[in-house]
């Protein structure tokens, strides 16, 4: 897809001249005041679900996805189709009361956030360019999904040991900036705190406190088709489970985070309304009548996600091409079949719910495939950690993702509506 270039410097002028729309359900929002009810919105998917078609009165916020980080710290990029839906989007959102922010990163977009953050002459470009997006399209908010300070991420990340003191003198700089004061600003994080010059999480991130409104904990992709095992994609636990099947969860993230001094009440959970498959043969599937609990899988091929073929290709910014995915939204695997229009499993499929991670499974005994992923069980169970442990509310991957609101329904109603 072609992408456009966002000229942002103050001395430029700004150079911007798969499945059926979902209804949304217009109902009076009923969470306790304060929590955050947050959504990402995948712009590639604007045609399909147009902004009109979300449950806006069900979210305090929803976040633009993605504007990408360049070379140039003066410029970010988004896609022609991505600048063709903003002014509709934040329309919405503003229409319903709602924070409409944008995402800036991302898996393939934090390429160059190491450098546009390196030098206090980049920071403050930096800092102009994304007020100056703000302004233009009457953003609410920002939102920062670098993957990851100090790490290659992707592959291909310009890095440095000074990533998160940089990033930090940078959310400083943008918090006080007469335009960023007034934003929101908020992060998508890593289950462990970020990075520090020595290669370890920090200990103390106390002072991204005081810039930031709230981290979302991306905790999800915990487990998938790079792994030994059929893991949960999004765990809500794993201290139940054996020593070596524990790879990370809510509840560790939290500990993590909280551990390093950041506030709990500015915690968002991040959750995940989609899942990964596994080719797993049925005599290592199911034991008993039974679905076995992390089985071995065969790594290749990959199946097919929701829209994809055994042919589906993508290549990333570091030129590496790999696919297919094998991801399924949970609106995917109702229409693939694997669950019912409720959300519940099909007749012809297996289902295990996991008690430790709190998190189902489905596998189609006919292909072979075995999927993880959250139910409305899964939601309501992290709903109610989110309401147990005070955390600022969840943020969901994405609002596409789910089928007529089931998922956000759930965690709603058990935070507290």
């Amino acid at each position: 897809m072609k992408k456009i270039l966002l000229l942002l410097l103050a001395s430029v002028p700004f150079a911007f001249a798969h499945h059926t729309p979902l209804k949304a359900r217009q109902i009076s929002r009923s969470l306790p005041s304060g929590v955050v009810a947050a959504s990402w919105y995948p712009s590639w998917l604007g045609t399909t679900v147009p902004p009109e078609s979300l449950s806006w009165a069900k979210y305090t916020s929803v976040t633009f996805a993605f504007a990408l980080t360049t070379s140039n710290p003066g410029a970010v990029s988004i896609d022609s189709n991505g600048l063709a839906l903003l002014p509709r989007f934040v329309a919405q959102a503003k229409s319903h009361n709602v924070k409409a922010m944008m995402t800036i990163g991302g898996w393939t977009g934090s390429q160059f956030f190491s450098s546009n953050v390196a030098t206090a002459a980049n920071r403050t470009i930096f800092v102009k360019t994304l007020t100056q997006l703000a302004t233009k399209y009457q953003l609410d908010g920002l939102d920062f999904d670098w993957e990851y300070p100090n790490q290659s991420g992707i592959g291909c990340n310009v890095m440095s040991s000074s990533d998160s003191a940089n990033f930090l003198l940078f959310l400083q700089e943008l918090k006080q900036d007469p335009v960023g004061s007034k934003l929101i600003i908020s992060a998508a994080v890593g289950i462990t705190p970020f990075t520090g010059s020595d290669g370890k999480p920090m200990s103390d991130v106390s002072a991204f406190a005081d810039s930031l409104d709230w981290i979302a904990l991306m905790v999800y992709d915990v487990w998938g088709s790079w792994s030994d095992f059929v893991g949960p994609n999004a765990p809500l636990a794993d201290s139940c489970a054996a020593a070596n099947l524990q790879q990370g969860s809510a509840e560790s993230a939290v500990a993590a985070w909280t551990a390093a001094n950041f506030p709990i009440n500015k915690i968002v959970l991040g959750v995940a309304a989609y899942g990964h498959s596994f080719s797993v043969s049925k005599k290592v599937a199911i034991v008993k009548s039974q679905l076995a609990p992390y089985p071995t899988f065969v790594k290749s091929p990959q199946p097919p996600g929701e829209g994809e073929t055994a042919d589906t290709k993508t290549t990333d910014p570091c030129g590496v091409t790999s696919g297919p995915t094998g991801v399924f939204n949970f609106e995917g695997l109702v229409t693939a079949g694997y669950l019912t229009s409720k959300g519940s499993p099909a007749s012809n499929i297996l289902y295990r719910f996991d008690n430790c991670s709190q998190t189902p499974y489905v596998y189609n005994p006919s292909t072979s495939v075995e999927i993880s992923y959250d139910d409305a069980r899964s939601f309501a169970s992290k709903g109610s950690f989110i309401k147990a442990k005070t955390l600022k509310g969840f943020a969901m991957w994405h609002a596409a993702g789910d089928y007529k609101d089931i998922l956000l329904d759930s965690i709603s109603a058990a935070i507290g509506t």
